[in-house]
């Protein structure tokens, strides 16, 4: 399905507001990472399109190179698909550097730009013991368990980091989700987005100390000319599990300022 031109990513639609969102997952899980938000968002301002990136979810079996290049074409098309022509978009962790490679594809298509816990589009380079943890994870589901417990504080129960692991093992295909490591982690592409002028805010969770509010001071805000930081003191990673109505809050009120 590589070139397959007629693919269209899975989605599930929420609302039939005039302000179109599409919302793009992390590295761990599918469209339903956002599940806890989806009772109590906007639907009469925003219509959202929460989608299953390949190798995930719905799109488990889909084929393809799983590069966020690849993903934002993706979305792209997607937006084509909905008849879309302008929208904002989210991403969550890796879905935030998908969504930096929609802004630097079509950045007159994009409203605004929401990253929750967001891979900068620099990269996110690792020594190479935490590389090895990362690298793991694809076939070692005690390896996802505890990349999510450090980078949620060690502060989560062990019932909910076992359902996360056994969600993300579920949701996900073992060769797609270690491909797509390569390109979050390595791809540096910050020179095609640095000076955007397209409103763009970063959601950092206060116990995360891999993707905080400190590294978004030293990428985001560098880079977009109106970037916005806001931190979840609360939330570590998983903001949409950790504090959902506070982040529904602090993005639906970013993204209505364009409303």
């Amino acid at each position: 399905m590589t070139e397959n031109r007629r693919f269209v990513l899975p989605h599930k639609l929420i609302g039939g507001g005039p302000h179109h969102v599409i919302a793009v997952h992390g590295w761990f899980g599918d469209r339903d990472t956002y599940a806890p938000l989806f009772a109590d968002l906007d639907p009469t301002s925003f219509s959202y399109a929460f989608v299953d990136l390949r190798g995930y979810g719905e799109a488990m079996r889909a084929t393809g190179a799983y590069t966020t290049g690849e993903g934002a074409a993706d979305v792209l098309a997607l937006a084509e698909e909905l008849g879309w022509d302008r929208f904002s978009v989210i991403g969550h962790s890796m879905g935030g550097s998908v969504a930096q490679r929609v802004v630097a594809r079509a950045p007159q298509r994009v409203r605004r730009l929401v990253g929750i816990s967001p891979v900068p589009a620099g990269g996110l380079p690792m020594p190479p013991d935490q590389w090895r943890l990362f690298a793991d994870a694809a076939d070692i589901p005690a390896n996802r368990r505890a990349i999510m417990d450090i980078t949620t504080g060690s502060t989560r129960p062990g019932a909910w980091l076992d359902r996360m692991t056994q969600r993300s093992l579920r949701r996900s295909d073992p060769k797609a989700f270690r491909a797509w490591l390569d390109s979050w982690a390595m791809e540096d592409f910050h020179s095609e987005i640095e000076g955007s002028t397209i409103p763009a805010l970063a959601i950092a969770g206060g116990l995360d100390p891999a993707l905080g509010a400190a590294l978004m001071r030293e990428t985001w805000l560098r880079w977009y000319a109106r970037g916005e930081l806001a931190e979840l003191s609360a939330a570590g990673h998983y903001a949409m599990d950790e504090t959902p109505l506070q982040l529904i809050r602090t993005m639906e009120d970013f993204l209505r300022a364009d409303s």
